[in-house]
């Protein structure tokens, strides 16, 4: 069968109808939030760069970085391999992830070739690099790549967000989880989608910045 990729907010809303016929719970999600958006972005260095600024930071805090990042004109690949480590925690990098990203800007990552790879041929390739781990290659799959079927069950706002939606007594555990979302597929990438919405409606409600 043909991999389904995320081009266009129809994708989406083609995923959502699916997961909003199988599962009454997601029907709800789009009730309260709406049309869950495409988070679609260029594929390569730079959508893997701004993962991994991403990791174990908030959003607002991962933007200051990368603007400061290519206002020093240090966002591109060559710029970040050839760049002194001092320069880049000016710009907000802490040691490991200045380890990280030099990493993967120094490596033989050939981004171009993913469009006719496997998910899995995919994670064998980025795993190796030091700071990638599962969640960082599953975003990239995500939203770079658009493919509609990967899903993040590490995500802390993603388990929260089924504990909430599916009156869980904890947040699941990443392989339940992977377990659970099995059940969404082929659109898992839209469940995400969906839940990330409902996690942000709800802590809004709760007046809490998601």
């Amino acid at each position: 069968m043909q991999m389904r990729i995320i081009t266009t907010a129809e994708d989406v809303a083609e995923g959502a109808a699916y997961l909003a016929r199988i599962e009454p719970r997601f029907a709800h999600v789009l009730d309260l939030t709406g049309p869950w958006p495409l988070r679609r972005r260029l594929a390569g260095f730079e959508a893997l760069r701004d993962a991994i600024l991403g990791q174990q930071v908030s959003v607002a805090s991962a933007n200051a970085i990368r603007a400061k990042l290519e206002a020093a004109g240090l966002g591109g690949r060559r710029a970040i391999a050839q760049a002194a480590p001092e320069d880049l925690r000016a710009c907000g990098f802490s040691r490991p992830k200045i380890r990280y990203m030099q990493a993967l800007a120094q490596s033989d990552v050939d981004f171009e070739a993913f469009g006719a790879m496997s998910d899995e041929a995919i994670f064998d390739t980025l795993l190796p690099v030091p700071g990638i781990g599962r969640w960082t290659v599953e975003i990239y799959l995500m939203f770079a790549m658009g493919r509609a079927d990967v899903f993040a069950p590490d995500d802390l706002a993603l388990a929260e967000a089924a504990r909430m939606l599916f009156d869980l007594p904890e947040r699941p555990k990443p392989r339940p989880f992977r377990e659970m979302a099995a059940r969404w597929a082929p659109w898992r990438a839209v469940a995400a989608r969906g839940l990330w919405a409902y996690y942000a409606h709800q802590k809004k409600r709760e007046g809490v910045s998601p």
